[in-house]
């Protein structure tokens, strides 16, 4: 069988500076440039092409807030991103053990009506009572994530005893339990952030922000735990590993 060949597809300069953007911007979230970013004429030659592509490329990532630039201080990572694990059940203080300290700010923590979707997924009745906890969080001296948690009635009233404010529910909703959780069902999305949460979290409006739903059951399969936070996408890679299964 004759080998195929395929013609080369000239790239265009927008896509080629994505491309260098793309690597680097995995690069410096490896830690790869902790003492600054090789020079412009530098990175043409690794990645063989022009001075302008490269500019391009940096631009794109001075836009994201990730580096500095300048005339004679070089080009310099602003800031480094958290990785937030995809493998485990974890809370965000068990997610970033080691990392620095986690606080936080309990904004509102009181009993309410669930709404109805709410109360559907947490399998209660219409119009039953739910603990609703709302909280800044922060990573150091970062406001990283705004969450809202919504408890079953029994754990969240328990819960409530309890201070919250260098805690994760998750340790405290085992140890009222006296189970395990056991499993969690979730989506994330990219939405833009509200005026208002915005501000919270100090982030321009309209900023990304990654949007974490996840439903937490306890190890017999009773839904408990039902939040919805939003974590600051400037701060935070969401991170798994995956592995294909036989189809």
């Amino acid at each position: 069988m004759a080998e195929t060949r395929l013609a080369p597809q000239p790239i265009r300069r927008a896509d080629r500076a994505r491309q260098v953007a793309d690597v680097l911007r995995h690069q410096i979230h490896a830690g790869a440039y902790d003492v600054g970013l090789p020079g412009e004429t530098e990175l043409a030659d690794e990645f063989v092409v022009s001075r302008n592509i490269v500019r391009e490329a940096l631009s794109s990532l001075k836009a994201e807030g990730l580096i500095n630039r300048g005339p004679r201080t070089g080009t310099h990572v602003a800031q480094h991103k958290y990785d937030h694990g995809l493998d485990a059940l974890l809370g965000l203080q068990e997610t970033f053990d080691g990392q620095g300290e986690v606080r936080n700010e309990v904004r509102v923590a009181s009993a309410l009506t669930a709404p109805p979707s709410v109360a559907r997924r947490l399998r209660l009745e219409a119009g039953a009572q739910v603990v609703f906890i709302e909280r800044l969080r922060y990573l150091g001296r970062v406001p990283l994530s705004l969450d809202q948690t919504y408890l079953t009635p029994d754990v969240g009233a328990a819960v409530l005893a309890h201070p919250l404010e260098g805690s994760d529910v998750f340790p405290l909703i085992e140890q009222i339990s006296g189970q395990r959780l056991g499993a969690a069902t979730l989506a994330l999305e990219a939405i833009p952030a509200d005026p208002h949460s915005a501000a919270i979290l100090q982030i321009p409006d309209g900023a990304a922000v990654l949007m974490l739903e996840r439903l937490t059951s306890l190890d017999d399969g009773r839904p408990v735990d039902l939040e919805y936070i939003r974590m600051r996408g400037d701060r935070v890679t969401m991170r798994g590993n995956l592995t294909r299964s036989n189809p």
